[in-house]
C-alpha cells in the first residue's frame, strides 16, 4: 500500500506541472508579479535591492506555489477529474501529498531562479546554504498547502482565487516583504507574527545575512508546525467533500 502511495503521489505531482503549472502565464505569474512589487518599493526606497531580496523570495515563493494550487482541486472536483483520481490505488492523504507536492515543486523552481538572481547580485559570500534550503522547502510546502486549502474551502474556482488574494495580500504587507516587522504598530506586529510568510522570510534573511541560531530554529518549527496543520485540515476537509 506504501508503494503504491508513493507512486500515486509522484504520478499526481508529475501530472499537475505537466497539466497546470508548466505554461508560460503561470511562470511569468510567479516571478513577474512578486518582483514588480519588491522593485517599486525598491526604488522608493533608493535602490536598496539587498534589504528587500528576502522579502523577494519569500514572496516568490508564495505566489508561485499558490499560482495553480489554490484552484486545482476545486477546478478537477467541478469536471469530474478528481473523481476519476481517486479511483488510483492510493489513499487520500497521498493524492493531497501529490498535489501539494506539484504547488511545492514549481514555488521551489521559481523561487530557485530568483535566488540565483539574487546570489548574482549581492554574491553568496556569508550565506548559510542549509538554512537557506530549509527555509526555501519549507515555505514552499507551507504555502502549497495553504493553496490546497483554499482550493477544497470553496466549491467555485473564482471564489477560490477570490479567497487565495484575501489570504495573501495581507501576507504579502505585513509579512515582512517591504517594511521590517520591527517599524510596524505593536499590534501590527502581533498579526504579523500569525502570518507564515513573516517566519519564510524571516528564516530567509537569517540564511543571507546572519543572526541567531534559536530564531532561525523557531522560523522553521513555526512553518512546519503551519505545514503541517494546513495539511491535515485540508485533507480532512476533502474527505468530507467527496464522501
Amino acid at each position: 500500500m506504501i508503494q503504491d502511495d508513493l507512486r500515486g503521489m509522484v504520478g499526481v505531482m508529475w501530472k499537475d506541472l505537466r497539466a497546470y503549472y508548466l505554461k508560460p502565464p503561470n511562470i511569468s505569474w510567479g516571478i513577474l508579479f512578486p518582483l514588480a512589487f519588491v522593485l517599486a518599493f525598491a526604488i522608493r526606497d533608493g535602490g536598496n535591492l539587498a534589504r528587500l531580496a528576502p522579502g523577494l523570495l519569500g514572496l516568490t515563493l508564495l505566489f508561485a506555489a499558490t499560482s495553480m494550487e489554490a484552484i486545482v482541486i476545486t477546478f478537477e472536483r467541478r469536471i469530474g477529474a478528481l473523481e476519476r483520481l481517486m479511483l488510483a490505488p492510493m489513499r487520500l492523504p497521498a493524492l493531497m501529498a501529490g498535489k501539494v507536492l506539484g504547488g511545492m515543486a514549481f514555488g521551489l523552481a521559481m523561487g530557485l531562479i530568483v535566488l540565483v538572481g539574487v546570489l548574482v547580485a549581492f554574491g553568496p559570500a556569508g550565506v548559510n546554504g542549509w538554512l537557506l534550503a530549509a527555509a526555501m522547502l519549507l515555505g514552499a510546502a507551507c504555502f502549497s498547502c495553504m493553496g490546497a486549502l483554499v482550493s477544497v474551502a470553496v466549491r467555485e474556482v473564482f471564489e477560490a482565487q477570490t479567497l487565495a488574494n484575501v489570504l495573501r495580500f495581507p501576507m504579502m504587507f505585513l509579512g515582512g516583504v517591504f517594511v521590517p516587522l520591527a517599524e510596524l504598530p505593536g499590534w501590527l506586529q502581533v498579526v504579523a507574527r500569525l502570518l507564515p510568510l513573516t517566519y519564510c522570510i524571516e528564516a530567509i534573511d537569517l540564511a543571507l545575512h546572519g543572526g541567531s541560531p534559536a530564531r532561525a530554529g523557531l522560523d522553521l518549527g513555526v512553518l512546519a508546525l503551519f505545514t503541517a496543520g494546513m495539511f491535515a485540515i485540508a485533507t480532512r476537509v476533502l474527505a468530507r467533500r467527496v464522501a
